[in-house]
């Protein structure tokens, strides 16, 4: 069988995940990578001995491309993913998915319309860890779900906004620590803990310059169930914390810190809950990315690859569906047009 050939867009930081992640993956090559900027694709193609493309056309057309996948600025993926549907390619893309709700619609009806999959970029969902307590929430072994938040102390620098001209703009980030960094929670707490349908929040730019976006944000969120919680992200927290997650109910609660489980504690106890938190209380082996966006590892990317390989091979299910990978930028959209509005917001499916 021939495997399943991948382009990559981008050749960037994540773009180098990308091609990592690829490489692993079983059924499937790399074939080519497109970047218009000419000298950093040279460079990458030197560096990496791939394919190099820098008509977008000529790109799209290679007939050995079934999949692409999207590494470039965020406000970028969804122009780039609508014209790679329309050439009737898989499309996988970097979080945020797009910058609003109205660009992710656009994508999710392109796809449907040329019958091809899009597919986001979760990687935290492929982690042991939330899936267990994901699953103990399913099971009912919370009780009745009351209390469960989002927390991403994070830290970058100014220089990290000044290293690039579209960081930290609206156009092209589409927002700050909550669309670029928190993503990756906000989409945990609600997968997990079941739709948020509605926020009341307020955000500010508090230690960074020339910056049009939030560095700090505080949101209150209902969920479907009744259940209420929070969602705290920043980039202006010194030196950077792991991600955290709180589920807690009326039988029991967890925390998980990055991919550990740090507190696993249940009315209805058994032998096995002490053994999980033994298992998975020190499994995090990267900074996740608190301080630095360089220390993750691919292989959440490449599990996240790997499925859609096996879509497109076997017919199996897409975990993370372009509806999925939007339901964080729907939550966050609806944090800033209450924190703009000071009043609640309704979270729109």
């Amino acid at each position: 069988m021939e495997k399943v050939g991948f382009g990559i867009i981008g050749t960037g930081m994540i773009a180098r995940f990308h091609l990592s992640a690829i490489k692993e993956l079983k059924g499937a090559e790399i074939v080519a990578v497109y970047d218009t900027n000419k000298a950093a694709l040279c460079r990458y193609c030197k560096e990496t001995g791939v394919k190099g493309y820098d008509d977008f056309e000529a790109f799209l057309s290679d007939q050995n491309i079934q999949v692409i996948t999207i590494a470039t600025p965020s406000g970028t993926h969804d122009k780039l993913a609508i014209e790679a549907m329309k050439h009737k390619k898989h499309v996988i893309t970097e979080k945020p998915m797009a910058i609003t709700v109205e660009k992710c619609n656009n994508m999710i009806a392109c796809a449907k319309e040329n019958n091809v999959i899009l597919a986001g970029i979760f990687q935290s969902r492929y982690h042991e860890v939330p899936n267990i307590v994901k699953k103990a929430v399913d099971d009912g072994r919370f009780g009745k779900i009351t209390l469960c938040s989002a927390f991403v102390k994070w830290y970058r620098s100014q220089e990290y906004f000044d290293s690039s001209s579209w960081k930290g703009t609206w156009a092209m980030d589409g927002g700050g620590a909550l669309m670029n960094q928190s993503i990756h929670a906000i989409d945990l707490l609600q997968w997990i803990a079941g739709p948020i349908t509605e926020v009341m929040a307020y955000t500010g730019n508090l230690a960074h310059q020339r910056i049009e976006v939030e560095d700090t944000a505080v949101a209150v969120v209902k969920f479907a169930s009744g259940a209420l919680g929070t969602i705290e992200g920043a980039t202006s927290v010194y030196p950077g914390f792991y991600k955290k997650i709180e589920i807690c109910g009326s039988q029991g609660s967890a925390v998980i810190e990055e991919e550990n489980l740090n507190y696993w504690k249940f009315l209805d106890s058994t032998d096995e809950d002490e053994a999980l938190l033994k298992k998975y209380s020190n499994v995090t082996t990267t900074g996740g990315g608190a301080a630095d966006p360089k220390a993750i590892d691919s292989s959440g990317h490449q599990k996240c690859f790997q499925n859609v390989v096996d879509a497109i091979v076997d017919k199996t299910p897409v975990l993370i569906t372009g509806m999925e990978a939007s339901k964080s930028v729907r939550v966050i959209e609806a944090i800033y047009k209450s924190s703009e509005t000071h009043t609640s917001v309704k979270v729109e499916y």
